[in-house]
């Protein structure tokens, strides 16, 4: 049973902030009177109040605001992005599980939502195990349709309210709950130079010498036959001198036009998990998909130094041949059963980062119609090869005995979702902020004749970006 959706936009001109929020509880306060005596069915009503805006900096604006959970998200593209605050719907799952059935879960939850609302969140890396307690608050499954957003799409920059009404709910009370935010909102600041409390100390998770270990053993089971590929990771924790807002991270990310994903999301104050990732899982448009295999990976000496030197590097290492055809094949071969046809390019390209430099391959497919649905998609494409392993059931079985910590969020499909369309990513480069701790999460792919004191080097220029921010090298 498909809800009911209206769309109100108050003035067809953009007005300035101040005038659109004045628009917009206008319009709200119409919509109370004018559907006093409509009783809402189940599943419920979906009414989005949209006007657009003059440009305004996204980030800046969540910055200045205090209602939670607060949400960032942009593409790599940088011309699709939200920062957003409240909650007018959560879809969340507490209890450990298996991926698949949190995929199942968001799935039946999307069935029948208006296309016209996009929920964003994440998933934890491997739903059956339990977090530990930094990230309590970060569920193996966890999606909210915004109360308040701020978007640019393209050059369209809009202040939007969605109400979700419920029989249970009624609509004078969603009303009220969105005129309340509206009042709530501050101006974005001019200016941001906030920065990061002083370092007290950072320590790593595991160690080097654990690290090695760790490396070899995966090594080992390389010689037996039993794995082809494995993605090992490492836990860095910064403790502050004290508690910090988490977005300072990303209004301090010293490469805005760097070409990654940025994706925050933070549930309470002080509590966030975010991601620059270059990573992307999957985009989906009804049933047109387009993924891409990423792996492999070099870095310039210095900023300074031409971009050539990585990419050359890199196209010239048969470690990270290898280690991307892996990846590559890999999502080739479990696309193709879910697929009516898959055009994935033949010739290997490096996508070049500030510092860092990745091998990929960009594909686009067009699924089958019994697999143009989010349970079929994520179950198809998560794990990557590049973040689990080959095979990947043995490498998600291997990964909590050779990692001393959880990956929570880290490594797993972050993003935005509707009923016919979504976007995730990959959520590398990341980090989880508890009070006046950071703890950092990168990796490294092994396959076999992997160097482990070359795989930690390579994470320690994996969290460069993320380091510098602290103002530390890594």
């Amino acid at each position: 049973m498909h809800e009911k959706h209206h769309i109100i936009i108050p003035f067809p001109n953009p007005l300035p902030v101040e005038q659109a929020v004045q628009a917009l509880k206008a319009s709200l306060l119409e919509y109370t009177t004018v559907t006093a005596d409509t009783p809402v069915e189940k599943p419920g009503t979906l009414a989005v109040f949209r006007q657009n805006i003059p440009a305004l900096d996204p980030l800046k604006w969540l910055s200045a605001q205090s209602l939670f959970p607060r949400i960032f998200w942009m593409n790599r593209e940088r011309d699709d992005m939200t920062a957003a605050i409240g909650a007018a719907d959560t879809i969340t799952h507490e209890e450990a599980a298996s991926n698949e059935e949190n995929f199942r879960r968001l799935g039946t939850a999307m069935a029948g939502k208006s296309p016209h609302a996009r929920y964003f969140g994440g998933f934890r890396f491997n739903s059956s195990e339990t977090g530990g307690p930094a990230w309590e608050a970060f569920p193996p499954l966890s999606f909210t349709l915004p109360l308040l957003q701020l978007s640019r799409e393209g050059s369209l920059h809009t202040l939007t309210c969605n109400l979700w009404i419920t029989a249970a709910d009624g609509t004078k009370a969603a009303v009220h709950r969105a005129i309340k935010a509206l009042d709530q909102l501050q101006s974005a600041p001019t200016q941001s130079d906030d920065e990061l409390p002083s370092l007290l100390s950072v320590t790593h998770n595991p160690t080097r010498d654990g690290w090695i270990n760790a490396c070899e053993t995966a090594l080992n089971a390389f010689a037996s036959g039993s794995m082809q590929k494995i993605m090992l990771a490492r836990q860095t924790v910064l403790e502050f001198t004290e508690a910090f807002c988490p977005l300072l991270f990303l209004q301090n990310y010293p490469y805005p036009e760097n070409t990654t994903y940025r994706f925050y999301f933070e549930p309470s104050p002080g509590q966030a998990f975010f991601s620059f990732t270059p990573e992307r899982l999957y985009r989906r448009s009804g049933r047109s998909l387009v993924t891409e295999a990423l792996a492999g990976t070099h870095s310039k000496k210095s900023e300074e130094q031409e971009d050539s030197y990585a990419r050359d590097a890199l196209l010239n290492s048969e470690k990270d041949i290898r280690e991307h055809r892996f990846v590559r094949d890999m999502i080739y071969d479990e696309l193709r059963p879910a697929c009516s046809s898959v055009d994935m390019e033949e010739e290997v390209r490096v996508l070049q980062l500030n510092r860092l430099a990745h091998l990929y391959n960009l594909c686009r497919a067009e699924l089958k119609e019994e697999f143009s649905n989010e349970p079929a998609v994520l179950s198809l494409m998560h794990p990557t090869p590049a973040v689990g392993g080959v095979p990947k059931k043995e490498a998600m079985r291997r990964i909590p005995d050779l990692e001393s910590f959880s990956r929570g969020w880290y490594a797993a499909p972050a993003g935005w979702v509707s009923s016919n369309s979504a976007e995730f990513c990959v959520g590398i480069r990341s980090a989880l902020v508890n009070g006046r701790t950071a703890y950092l999460y990168s990796g490294a792919g092994l396959v076999k004749g992997s160097d482990p004191a070359a795989e930690w080097d390579e994470v320690e220029q994996k969290i460069g970006d993320l380091m510098s921010i602290t103002r530390q090298k890594a």
